[in-house]
């Protein structure tokens, strides 16, 4: 599994008993945990180092990993990721014609974290909270397109009436709650959402997205507290696409190569995945799942991702380089590593991948039409789902 993994302690524990410290989920050594802060140990390094390493293309990587699922899966894997990037390259062309107002945050590039932790989770009794970023995990967890679009675009059409926007969108029906606009704040409700799954004894767990920006947030770590405490069903993926807003996560967080061990001080386990390998997610994504089902606690996964927009649509993104970004694009890029993969194994033609996206693109353009003849809401809105009924 592609992934770099480090057990939790607890400031609390005596230094006997932190001595005896329980090895971490997934079981990795705690010989190779120690070398990883020490800066060394093959079993501590994150993928992408070891892989670098190796000098093992990625592609070569992705092939190793796909021996374990079947062509029908891959194939999905992939619509489901091309999806996700025509549908904000399309939302990003609607919001430049003026059609799109207000804020709006695209995922281009990110597909592979919530296409492959999608993928992962089997029950659907699971619920899915994120932050403002969140065109993705609507379509990834099922959300009709012409919904989210129309929403985009203030329509009555769209999944809260044209009243949300881009970033307050909701599915009971696919129990995703949300899109946030403030930062880190869908990290208590994630956390909530599934503390009342536990309280209630009901089946399913928790995922909660949130960035790399968000991880120095207070409230991010109340949630750590009470979900270690106790052991609440909740998974906290971290999104590091390397930058929060204009900053380069390197000036803004301590131990910014390392987000994943921001639950060490609660006994939270975490792992670093390769966020651009979207087997990669789904293979960590399922161990991870099965540890968290089994009653063991909350658990962090760091995914690093890198979002090839800037922050937002009004974000010139001048803190980077044009070069650093065509990078990424060429040698990271997630759908093109699949692509390439499917070809090479014969998983899929050129024929049959062109088909898919001809199909993906009428979707979209099925979506934009609609959002566009969507009537606006009606000024009695206003009023409506302010307050909920008492029961």
């Amino acid at each position: 599994m592609a992934t770099s993994q480090q057990g939790g302690g607890s400031a609390a524990r005596s230094k006997t008993a932190a001595k005896s410290a329980p090895k971490a989920p997934l079981k990795a050594p705690q010989k190779a945990q120690r070398k990883t802060r020490a800066g060394g140990g093959a079993k501590g390094r994150s993928a992408v180092t070891r892989a670098a390493e190796r000098k093992e293309h990625p592609v070569e990587r992705l092939a190793e990993r796909a021996k374990a699922e079947d062509r029908a899966l891959l194939i999905k894997l992939y619509e489901d990721m091309l999806l996700i990037r025509r549908f904000e390259e399309k939302a990003g062309q609607m919001y430049g014609m003026g059609l799109i107002g207000g804020f709006c945050h695209l995922y281009i590039g990110q597909e592979a974290v919530v296409v492959g932790m999608q993928s992962a989770l089997a029950d659907a009794s699971d619920a899915v909270v994120t932050s403002y970023r969140d065109h993705g995990h609507m379509l990834a967890t099922g959300m009709e397109a012409k919904g989210v679009m129309a929403e985009l675009t203030g329509r009555r059409g769209g999944y809260s009436k044209g009243k949300g926007g881009s970033m307050h969108m909701f599915s009971r029906e696919r129990k995703f709650f949300g899109g946030h606009g403030i930062v880190g704040a869908q990290v208590p409700i994630g956390t909530g959402v599934a503390f009342a799954m536990k309280y209630l004894e009901e089946p399913g767990l928790c995922v909660t997205y949130l960035g790399d920006g968000a991880v120095n947030q207070g409230q991010v770590y109340e949630s750590f507290n009470m979900a270690a405490l106790w052991k609440i069903p909740v998974i906290y993926v971290i999104e590091n696409n390397k930058y929060g807003m204009g900053t380069a996560t390197a000036r803004a967080a301590a131990n910014s190569q390392e987000l994943y061990h921001r639950g060490q001080a609660y006994g939270i386990p975490g792992l670093q995945v390769d966020g651009m390998d979207v087997l990669a997610v789904r293979h960590a994504g399922q161990e991870v799942i099965e540890q968290v089902r089994a009653g063991k606690g909350p658990y962090i996964m760091e995914m690093q991702t890198y979002r090839y927009r800037g922050h937002s649509m009004s974000d010139p993104a001048k803190y980077r380089s044009k070069e650093e970004v065509q990078r990424m694009r060429s040698e990271h890029d997630p759908i093109d590593r699949l692509r390439q993969m499917l070809l090479q194994e014969g998983h899929a033609d050129e024929a049959a991948l062109k088909e898919i996206d001809k199909r993906v693109k009428e979707i979209v353009t099925d979506a934009a039409e609609f959002a566009q003849n969507s009537p606006e809401p009606d000024p009695s809105e206003l009023w409506t789902d302010v307050y909920t009924a008492a029961e």
